[in-house]
């Protein structure tokens, strides 16, 4: 997936991977009851930031196609594209999800 969105410094740009919509037992789970999610797969990322001295930049752990597990209430959800998208502090990145 492109998006012409280009984060700036160590921000990256997730998109929410979708809960479950039925419990094991096949109950269905309304809207209302379900959580926010909190993990996502990286669409783009930014150059990273620059370190103390502002003469170079800190190399980014990760890259785009990474699977991430994020903070709940991290970042800003965004719509773009017809998507929802949120953006996102590598700070914000709990995890990379191995495959």
């Amino acid at each position: 997936m492109s998006v012409n969105i280009k984060p700036l410094e160590d921000r990256i740009v997730v998109k929410a991977v979708e809960a479950e919509q039925t419990t094991a037992s096949g109950l269905v789970i309304p809207d209302t009851a379900k959580e926010k999610p909190q993990e996502g797969e990286v669409i783009a990322v930014g150059p990273g930031r620059f370190n103390e001295d502002g003469d170079e930049r800190v190399p980014m752990d990760i890259k785009v196609g990474d699977k991430v597990i994020y903070s709940k209430y991290g970042g800003t959800e965004v719509k773009y594209g017809g998507q929802e998208l949120l953006i996102l502090s590598a700070r914000d990145v709990l995890a990379i999800v191995e495959r």
